[in-house]
């Protein structure tokens, strides 16, 4: 497996984006190993054949030798092929080499409910036709004893069908069974000691005194490495949502995973605490990357760039002067329409009578001369306007100055035209005055401002300290309110939060049919509520607007919330010398201080719209949290009690008063699987002596190979030709399917 090195950096006041690896990890293949090799040679006679019927891999092999032949995972696909009119078989890893036999593939196991208890005999079948081939044996009559494991307390069904397809199926001469980790600790020299079983569905601890276990007193604890592929698998899933779908990772993959990654803590909580911190995270942070595809982009050549770049100025340049035409022809229009309005003009004013200049007025749609007057000033300053823009006509625009004659003159003088001269003249005067006092009061503003900033100045240099308190506290009321804004609106989302029903509640009070009363308005609809008569039913919709705030403040107020802090940090920065660029709102969201990046990304900048760093994983804290569940396993929702209290129960209560209860503890021997993760044994060494007396002398030890022992173990035994605790066809024919010759290193008959 590819891994990568990267230096540690020094530590600094900021966090410092690290360079995404060279090399980061990638997920294995699919383990198909190729066609296993078939046998053919002379074995000495009576020599057993050994299969280790493990839940995550079957080994075979013959007694005498030193390494199982065979070894696979207890699958088989079986289906017809059309085109070769064939019905196809795929035992083992086969599975691999075909998609159809993929996703035909069925195992002998209940993968669903992570059981060690044989579920599906075709598969068994299947896989033993297939062993008996490779090792060369006569499948039909295989004149050979078969030494078969089992897990511990196997049912009697299982063990009796097992039977039943060895001496029927095939013709074998005896059968005999054993327990996978007492082999195991036979075959690493064994006495008396506790054997920890951590196998790929569960761990069990068994007490073993002067070779002969002590099964009354076994105890299992319902974790093993299969579940912890089902864990890691959820992890991943919430903490890289839609990311595991779609087929982009098989299970194989993160059983890979589970092996190449993870390992056990020696201090889980302070490791814990400390996963996350950005120095040294690059160490700790394993990168994934799963299969993806980039996005095609083309590359152009530095010539198709230039020459692009030279159509896009021609095609600008031609935009641009076919604007400032259109402009030029436009501002001649409005040219040649003032001069006309201005030639109207002077022939109303010249007209002989009123009622020729009235004909005047119609034909262009004027009321009066007043407004054709307004038109032309219009006019005039819109051209100026223009002018001065693309001609470059720079003409100053002399001030208006605005007379209201009719005003000083009483109504009686005046006749019909007059007076409504008089009440447009009254209209000017008075938003012209509007426009006054609206300028005098943004004038007031400013020196209100000013003097309040000069107060503020006063204030900070007389008391320093309590200006920053004050400004600083401030700061954290206004942070507070933009939360509390946010956290409001992502209350709207939830129909069952307060904010929700509040404003479901002013929608519905739209639809209120509260009675009016008996005596209705005149004309009003007999169907129409009577909402909108009054002016405080639309406030229901400001309500609704900004979300029903409690303290009232408007919208306004509420977009101003990122300026008002911004200024206020703007002012610490500037006098404050403790707050620096790195205490503002704005630095304290950097992504490089972001302990959800730091956990989801590692210590590197993520780009969402990249395909390869969307189909990235990082491992870090799954590494150490995975296998800590058989020491806590209520991290995972596992109503049961850990490995080292289990330990503890057996040897502190269940083995009280026994002579070697004391002998116990000085040999704890740990096989399976699980004991491949680094660190095991040393942290349960450790664990235990924390809770067990002194005088325990607890000593801890993992086995040669911890997922070859148990098949080197039966082979030994099988090799040493007692024969005591064989079945033979007549024994099993005469004394039934569930009849069972006890050993020492088997079950016990139930």
């Amino acid at each position: 497996m590819p891994h990568f090195t990267l230096p540690i950096h020094p530590p600094t006041n900021t966090n410092t984006p690290l360079p995404a690896p060279s090399q980061p990890y990638l997920l294995s293949d699919p383990p198909f190993t190729g066609q296993l090799p078939s046998s053919r040679q002379q074995n000495p006679p009576g020599t057993a054949i050994v299969i280790d019927n493990g839940s995550s891999s079957i080994r075979a092999g013959w007694s005498h030798e030193a390494s199982p032949r065979l070894q696979f995972p207890p699958l088989m696909a079986r289906y017809t092929d059309r085109k070769l009119a064939r019905r196809l078989t795929f035992v083992g890893s086969e599975i691999y080499f075909d998609g159809t036999a993929r996703g035909q593939s069925k195992s002998a196991y209940d993968t669903s409910t992570s059981s060690n208890i044989i579920n599906n005999w075709d598969v068994v079948e299947g896989s033993l036709e297939y062993i008996f081939a490779k090792l060369g044996v006569n499948g039909q009559n295989v004149d050979r004893p078969v030494v078969m494991t089992e897990p511990l307390a196997n049912p009697a069904y299982a063990r009796r069908t097992m039977s039943e397809l060895l001496f029927e199926g095939f013709g074998v001469p005896a059968v005999a069974y054993g327990v996978d980790s007492l082999f195991s600790y036979d075959f690493n020299g064994g006495r008396t000691g506790l054997v920890v079983g951590a196998g790929y569905t569960g761990t069990h601890v068994i007490p073993v005194v002067d070779r002969q276990p002590l099964l009354s007193q076994a105890t299992r604890l319902d974790w093993g490495r299969s579940q912890c592929v089902e864990f890691l698998t959820r992890l991943l899933r919430a903490k890289y949502p839609g990311l595991l779908t779609g087929g982009k990772i098989t299970e194989t993959q993160i059983e890979d995973l589970v092996r190449e990654h993870c390992y056990v803590s020696q201090s889980y909580s302070s490791e814990m605490l400390g996963m996350l911190e950005w120095s040294g995270l690059e160490n700790r942070d394993h990168l994934v990357q799963l299969p993806y595809q980039e996005k095609e982009v083309v590359v152009k050549t530095d010539e198709e760039l230039r020459i692009a770049e030279e159509r896009k100025r021609e095609s600008g340049r031609r935009l641009q002067e076919q604007a400032a035409k259109m402009r030029l022809e436009k501002l001649v229009r409005k040219e040649q329409e003032l001069e006309y309005y201005r030639d109207l003009l002077l022939r109303v004013q010249s007209a002989p009578t009123k009622k020729a200049a009235r004909e005047l007025l119609d034909e262009d749609e004027f009321k009066d001369e007043s407004q054709l007057d307004r038109r032309i000033k219009e006019m005039e300053k819109s051209v100026r306007k223009q002018r001065n823009k693309d001609v470059g006509d720079l003409e100053e625009e002399t001030a208006e100055v605005h007379t209201y004659p009719l005003l000083e003159i009483p109504d009686e003088d005046l006749d019909e035209e007059g007076l409504k001269s008089k009440r447009g003249q009254r209209l000017l005067k008075a938003n012209h005055d509007a426009r006054a006092r609206a300028k005098a009061e943004k004038a007031a503003e400013a020196s209100r401002l000013a003097s309040v900033q000069r107060e503020d100045d006063l204030y900070r240099e007389r008391d320093f300290e309590g200006w920053v308190e004050e400004r600083r506290s401030a700061r954290q009321t206004t942070i507070q309110k933009i939360k509390d804004r946010d956290r409001f609106k992502a209350d709207l989302g939830n129909r069952k939060s307060q904010a929700s029903q509040m404003r479901m509640k002013a929608l519905a009070s739209l639809a209120s049919d509260n009675p009016l009363g008996r005596k209705r308005r005149r004309g009003q609809d007999k169907e129409d509520d009577g909402f909108g008569a009054d002016d405080g039913d639309w406030a229901v919709y400001r309500d609704i607007q900004r979300g029903n705030d409690e303290d009232g403040e408007g919208d306004e107020e509420e977009e101003d919330l990122p300026a008002q802090l911004k200024s206020i940090e703007a002012e610490l920065l500037k006098h404050d010398p403790d707050f620096t660029e790195q205490s503002t709102q704005e630095a304290m969201r950097d992504w490089t201080k972001s302990l959800y990046h730091a956990f989801a990304h590692g210590p590197y900048a993520f780009d969402g719209e990249s395909a390869r760093e969307g189909a990235q994983m990082h491992l870090n804290v799954e590494r150490i949290r995975v296998p800590e569940v058989l020491f806590q396993p209520s991290i995972a929702g596992v109503d049961q009690a850990g490995i080292v209290e289990l330990i503890e129960t057996l040897i502190g209560n269940r083995m009280a008063g026994h002579p070697a209860q004391s002998l116990l503890a000085k040999d704890v021997f740990v096989t399976g699987g699980y004991a491949l993760f680094k660190g095991f044994e040393a942290r349960l060494e450790a664990e235990l002596r924390g809770v067990l007396p002194v005088e325990a002398g607890v000593r801890v030890r993992k086995a040669r190979d911890p997922t070859l022992d148990a098949w080197r173990g039966a082979a030994q035994w099988a090799g040493q030709g007692d024969g005591g605790g064989f079945v033979t066809r007549g024994e099993w024919m005469e004394k039934g399917g569930e009849y069972l010759k006890e050993h020492n290193l088997g079950n016990v008959f139930a």
